[in-house]
């Protein structure tokens, strides 16, 4: 199972909802500002239950975007020690933007979020209904506009991977069949052909 990191901006943002994320899926760094002195309780609490898999990384120095580049640090740092993984910078700078897109450039994925309810993946593993499902893979392969699985049988793999390996192959079939009749995709002879809205 691919490793996400979650690297927290908490100058920038308080994140509530990190229950959203556990259940060994994601790591987790929260960043905390040399100034700030406090962390929301209940945030600290549910980091508790991450056990190793979380912690904090206090930044000692002042100054201009000091915060921001001990994240670029430590996904640097990451990014050799487990190749393949996938780092969610929570964060309204959109000054990160540049580094993530130089990071594509790398192969090494990456996409800032401003909350963690907006993060791509926990919208997939929380979603519900088939509708709700649906959408969430309609975003995930119009995000992946190159590389998308190119027959029924690797989409098949690719929605069950979105969604922590959780679905029976029923529900997968039932995904590809509801992708087919909103005409997200048309499938021909076993091969998938795209035609997602915009």
């Amino acid at each position: 199972m691919k490793i996400n990191y979650l690297l927290i901006d908490l100058e920038n943002v308080k994140p509530e909802n990190l229950g959203l994320v556990s259940g060994g899926q994601f790591k987790v760094k929260v960043f905390v500002g040399a100034n700030q002195k406090n962390v929301p309780l209940t945030m600290a609490q549910t980091l508790q239950s991450f056990g190793p898999d979380a912690e904090y990384i206090q930044i000692e120095s002042h100054g201009k975007n000091a915060l921001d580049f001990h994240i670029a640090f430590y996904i640097g740092r990451l990014a050799m020690e487990s190749p393949g993984a996938f780092f969610h910078i929570i964060s309204g700078d959109t000054g990160f933007d540049p580094l993530i897109r130089h990071l594509k450039t790398k192969k090494i994925l990456c996409l800032r979020s401003t909350s963690i309810e907006a993060i791509p993946l926990v919208r997939v593993m929380n979603s519900k209904s088939l509708p709700e499902r649906v959408a969430a893979v309609v975003d995930y392969l119009k995000r992946r506009q190159v590389g998308r699985p190119r027959t029924v049988k690797t989409l098949g793999s690719s929605i069950r991977t979105q969604f922590g390996g959780q679905m029976a192959d029923e529900e997968v079939s039932k995904m590809i069949e509801a992708l087919a009749r909103q005409g997200a995709i048309a499938i021909d002879g076993g091969k998938v052909a795209y035609t997602l809205p915009e």
